[in-house]
């Protein structure tokens, strides 16, 4: 099987989960026999492949090009969803213009607004972004889904959540599970050496923006007597926000930047508890590798973390410093639930993600009369 995956045009400009996800899902198709290219262009030619893959919903302004153009090609799709919107952050949270936008508008109709806004601030103006702007966000999003032969969403309540928002009846899927790379996030080869002085810290790995909810985490953590660890660069975008961040950070609060992804197998052993208390997650890849490597969990339960973690998890909500600052103590103080690692290891690994997928694929080709 010869297979092309298709994601948004900054999957590696500006790597995100997303990114992770397409590279490690290739890597171990590969290792299952299956061919993989990466599209480099919104709509190639697809004459030598059996199928086009592409991820990411949310980016339908992408998204909506490459299954058109499968479809047109006559190539079975099959969809990676990625799907949740950002609108409880954006009308609850969001500073500055945006925010009050947002306050008065719909979900769909913000998506819309940040895509016009990429077109001029980002230089995201291409073919897929025009067609949005003209027909609109949501009508863009139910003509995708509406050519997609399998989804391939990352959790069952992910594919709910899809299903009522495009009034889909009984959509054709395979819950195909985020996972942790083993090899990399093996806790008994991990070396630790160099940094002695962040054992039994408080560790977030993520990017820092408003929707991490960064800002909170650092005034839940002051006066406790425990040190965070903040692992991320700040989004372009959110300059401000950061800077916001930086000026509350108490002393017991530290800031590395970004690290290479392999580097934070390191950080998460030394670590005590890993905190990932975003407005929506699905499920949050740095909480699965956190657990892997014996981190208790401080997470949010916006998204689809319970699918993932269950009661595992201190759950806190992202604009309560109180919720937060309670979840900090519980996971700071509680010793590591060694099932939890199990539940992670025996559930959310790789190869078994290619194994769903791959299943996912053989649906789609059964659905066109081609398996």
């Amino acid at each position: 099987m010869k297979v092309l995956f298709q994601s948004r045009t900054t999957v590696f400009s500006a790597p995100g989960g997303d990114t992770v996800q397409l590279l490690k899902t290739r890597e171990y198709l590969e290792k299952l026999g299956v061919e993989v290219d990466i599209a480099e262009t919104l709509e190639p030619d697809l004459s030598a492949y059996d199928l086009v893959h592409v991820f990411n919903l949310m980016r339908v302004q992408e998204a909506w090009l490459q299954v058109r153009n499968a479809r047109r090609q006559g190539k079975p799709v099959a969809l990676s969803t990625i799907y949740g919107l950002y609108t409880e952050y954006e009308q609850k949270a969001r500073g500055g213009l945006f925010g009050v936008v947002a306050r008065h508008s719909g979900p769909y109709m913000l998506e819309y607004l940040k895509i016009a806004a990429r077109c001029i601030t980002s230089g995201e103006l291409h073919k897929g972004a025009l067609s949005v702007l003209g027909q609109g966000y949501y009508r863009t999003l139910k003509k995708t889904v509406a050519g997609v032969d399998v989804f391939l969403p990352n959790s069952d309540s992910e594919m709910a959540r899809v299903a009522r928002e495009m009034n889909l009846a009984d959509p054709p899927y395979v819950a195909v599970p985020n996972a942790v790379d083993t090899e990399v996030f093996d806790y008994d080869e991990v070396d630790t050496s160099g940094l002695e002085d962040y054992e039994g810290c408080l560790v977030c790995a993520a990017r820092i923006e408003g929707r991490k909810s960064q800002l909170n985490l650092v005034r839940a953590m002051q006066d406790l007597p425990y040190q965070l660890l903040i692992i991320g660069q700040p989004s372009p975008n959110h300059m401000a926000y950061y800077e916001q961040v930086r000026a509350e950070a108490g002393d017991n609060v530290v800031f590395i930047g970004a690290v290479e992804h392999a580097e934070l197998a390191r950080y998460y052993k030394v670590a005590r508890a890993s905190a990932l208390i975003s407005w929506m997650e699905t499920p949050g890849l740095s909480s699965l590798e956190a657990a892997a490597m014996r981190c208790n969990l401080v997470i949010t339960p916006k998204g689809d973390t319970r699918d993932y973690f269950g009661d595992f998890a201190a759950y806190c909500e992202p604009d309560d410093v109180a919720s937060i600052r309670q979840a900090v103590i519980q996971a700071m103080e509680q010793p590591f639930d060694e099932a939890l690692r199990q539940h992670v290891l025996d559930h959310y690994t790789w190869d078994k993600t290619a194994a769903a997928t791959l299943k996912g694929y053989q649906m789609a080709l059964a659905r066109r009369g081609l398996s």
